[in-house]
């Protein structure tokens, strides 16, 4: 590595030096039939691990062993929140509110379909 690079990397705050491997990996998509990306998915899920890292093992890659923090995502745009706040009858700046209000309700739809 050139002095340059080197000095670039020190400057980095402490917290993000050690994220500089991570800045320098590339994600792959794959197009693949649905029934082969079901597959994989089912697995990953089975396995306890994510869909990423299900991939990495048939890879024979490393990885973690689970996921540091297993969660569920949705994008939320501000009229998914007004929409939200009038379901639930609170003001849609109060996004915490409608978020603990959401996890009841993703937690009852698993419960009821158990």
């Amino acid at each position: 590595m050139s002095p340059s690079k080197n000095n670039k990397s020190s400057t980095l705050p402490a917290k993000w030096q050690s994220a500089t491997k991570a800045i320098k990996a590339t994600q792959v998509a794959f197009d693949m039939d649905e029934k082969i990306q079901y597959q994989i998915r089912r697995q990953a899920l089975e396995d306890g691990v994510s869909p990423s890292d299900e991939i990495r093992q048939i890879l024979g890659l490393p990885c973690t062993l689970r996921p540091k923090r297993p969660r569920l995502t949705v994008s939320l745009s501000p009229s998914d929140y007004q929409l939200l706040g009038e379901r639930y009858g609170i003001e849609p700046q109060q996004q915490l509110d409608i978020k603990k209000i959401v996890v009841q309700e993703l937690t009852k739809f698993a419960k009821d379909h158990d």
